[in-house]
């Protein structure tokens, strides 16, 4: 049975910047309030070029390069995201597209800001099945979108930007090496985006009621997580057979600094064994834990032979973590010219869109 390393990482954000200062002179609050609530001192906004497919897709060629692995290697692509550009078409299939990723089957994950941990354990479980060999797992975002920004309770925590890790099969150990996930629907009103779906299709009245913004009970949503940060990675390195001294370093999902500070006193750890970013992208939703490991892992804070725990919690309600011994790129006798292959899946786009249409044609006329 072989193993599912973690090979490639990628992250991308948007450019603009929007501090606690500037949210100051849109609505009722100031940069002090933020700070002590959340830990939060700035975010990235998306532009209006800016989608979930175009930053997903940067993030991914960037994991892609990391793991020298072409984009026709891919076998499945998993597109955890809040904020999906269509009910349909998946945005994976989107980022597939643009990409190049010819061979790659490609869905989107709805788990909340869970979802890149439940992504990564599904990838890892096809690879270790031997179904495929090559995966990537993407979590990307525009959350900015669905903020009211007339509410200082939701638009101060809320940023955009992407993530990707590849996954690749290997008959040496490491890799994933255990995961868990849970859920409790109960709570699914606590953090929900009431409208827009199939029970509440868009209508005038639910865009004047303001039912496609983020509603987030924001207590309840605290005390859960603080609760759920701590029992999952206790039960993840149970399941793992580790020990909190085992692991070097901790990569949660980047919601609020209290939450964060509230599972280190959960586990006995200190803050200090966190990789912790909140303060300048705040959170992300499914991109948080990606970003927060390319960060870790350019500043040296995550290296061969770690044990690292992700662990995360969303909407859903859902929660989960994950735990990994970090291999890197695995061994490849070429280099491989992303740049080559970025050009080829955007013209192999347009030729397969000409085709169409020229079958449109010819179609249409015997019709």
């Amino acid at each position: 049975m072989p193993y599912a390393h973690i090979t490639g990482w990628g992250m991308s954000v948007p450019e603009p910047v929007l501090t606690n200062d500037d949210l100051a002179k849109i609505v009722d609050t100031n940069d002090q309030w933020i700070r002590e609530r959340t830990g939060i001192r700035e975010r990235r906004i998306a532009r209006d070029t800016d989608f979930p497919s175009t930053l997903g897709t940067a993030a991914a060629l960037k994991a892609l390069e990391v793991a020298n692995l072409k984009p026709t290697d891919v076998d499945l692509i998993i597109c955890a995201t809040s904020t999906p550009e269509h009910i349909f078409p998946a945005t994976a299939c989107l980022i597939q597209d643009q990409l190049g990723a010819t061979k790659a089957g490609a869905f989107d994950l709805l788990a909340a800001c869970s979802g890149f941990i439940y992504g990564l354990n599904m990838a890892a479980q096809s690879i270790r099945s031997g179904a495929i060999k090559n995966a990537i797992v993407i979590g990307t975002e525009t959350l900015s979108r669905f903020v009211d920004w007339e509410d200082r309770n939701t638009c101060i925590l809320f940023g955009d930007g992407a993530g990707a890790f590849v996954l690749q099969a290997s008959d040496q150990p490491g890799g994933v090496l255990a995961a868990v996930m849970h859920s409790d629907g109960s709570g699914g009103n606590l953090l929900t985006l009431p409208a827009g779906g199939s029970r509440h299709p868009a209508t005038e009245a639910t865009i004047r009621e303001g039912q496609h913004y983020i509603y987030m009970d924001g207590k309840e949503v605290f005390r859960f997580a603080t609760k759920v940060m701590a029992s999952s990675t206790e039960e993840v390195l149970k399941l793992a057979g580790l020990t909190k001294e085992d692991i070097s370093v901790i990569i949660p999902h980047q919601a609020n600094l209290r939450i964060i500070d509230a599972a280190a006193r959960g586990l006995k750890l200190p803050i200090e064994k966190f990789i912790i970013n909140v303060d300048r992208y705040g959170n992300t939703s499914t991109a948080s834990i990606p970003i927060a490991a390319v960060e870790g892992i350019e500043k040296g804070r995550v290296k061969k032979g770690d044990k690292v725990v992700f662990v995360g919690f969303g909407a859903g309600l859902t929660w989960g973590a994950l735990v990994a011994e970090w291999t890197g790129p695995l061994p490849s006798p070429r280099k491989v010219n992303m740049g080559r292959y970025r050009l080829w899946g955007r013209v192999r786009s347009l030729l397969h869109r000409f085709e169409r249409f020229l079958e449109g044609i010819i179609w249409g006329r015997k019709a």
